[in-house]
């Protein structure tokens, strides 16, 4: 089983903390004769800047987080940056561990304003804390050691615009053209997913359009209004293409779920389906109903709810 998203990110962090710690514990300790003079610093992290690996720039703090020497980077020195008050940036509001190394929260730059992160290591003369040795990082730089983490396979609920749910009693469905000729539409869209190469689907009721992913071009969508939904004709615009073996629902299952769909369109004038979509390969199916409020769920357990369970 993959891990999270969240779960990832501890392991990327984890890596690059031991990665950076002992790089950075020993430049910090060559810095702390010449703590206080601005060359001399700049010309100790000049020498040692290739030693911290994936570093976009190295400077020195004092203690309240003003910058006592400048950026040290590829290109050189930065000398603007000297004086420079960085009390305020989200890496210095972090608490340094005790063992003096802090690989702070991602974070967006003030110059690129890009995602970047520090890394912050205590200089510290016998028991007394001098200052910190920072280095940043740009996260285009950084290596990505874990594999893409998947999306969960629980059931999901998302409240969505408290506008729109303060309002759901004042309304009610009106039949849009996908509506009055929704078992046909449907039907088509069976024969898109099992037979012709679509892999996913989002239908979009009220507006009477779906959009619709294929196996043959995966990184393009293409919209069906209602029109081409309610013309057997179109299924002849895409290939025929044997059901994949690695889709998670089974091709028997997506007339079933179709079927759902629209019962839950119907069912209710006022609380009633808006948007839905389907992908086989994930094996969920997501639902946005009037009230805004949208459910991701694995398509076994939609199957096993009827419509006394939405309403």
């Amino acid at each position: 089983m993959k891990n999270s998203w969240k779960e990832n990110i501890y392991l990327q962090r984890e890596e690059l903390a031991r990665k950076l710690h002992e790089p950075l514990a020993h430049l910090a300790e060559q810095c702390i004769p010449a703590w206080g003079e601005r060359e001399q610093l700049d010309a100790i992290l000049a020498q040692g800047f290739a030693s911290i690996p994936y570093c976009a720039f190295l400077y020195c703090l004092s203690t309240d987080g003003i910058q006592i020497c400048d950026n040290v980077g590829q290109a050189g020195l930065a000398p603007e940056h000297f004086g420079r008050d960085r009390s305020q940036r989200p890496y210095m509001k972090e608490a340094v561990p005790a063992w003096g190394f802090l690989l702070s929260d991602a974070y967006i730059s003030l110059v690129g304003h890009r995602p970047s992160l520090t890394a912050l290591q205590i200089v510290r003369a016998d028991s007394s804390t001098l200052g910190y040795l920072g280095a940043d990082f740009d996260l285009r730089d950084l290596p990505v050691t874990s594999e893409l983490y998947e999306e969960p396979g629980y059931w999901r609920q998302v409240k969505g615009d408290p506008a729109i749910r303060g309002t759901v009693f004042q309304q009610c469905r009106v039949e849009s053209p996908l509506d009055s000729n929704l078992e046909q539409a449907l039907s088509i869209l069976e024969e898109l997913l099992t037979l012709r190469g679509v892999f996913q689907c989002q239908i979009h009721f009220s507006s009477s359009q779906v959009t619709i992913w294929t196996v043959d071009d995966p990184f393009r969508y293409r919209i069906l209004d209602h029109e081409a939904l309610s013309d057997p004709d179109i299924c002849l615009v895409f290939p025929s293409r044997p059901y994949p073996n690695d889709a998670t629902i089974p091709q028997h299952n997506i007339a079933r779920i179709l079927g759902i769909m629209q019962s839950l369109r119907f069912a209710d004038p006022t609380i009633y389906l808006r948007t839905a979509s389907i992908n086989i390969f994930n094996g969920m199916v997501s639902l946005t109903f009037s009230c805004d409020g949208s459910h991701y769920m694995p398509y076994v357990e939609f199957l096993l709810k009827d419509t006394s369970f939405w309403f």
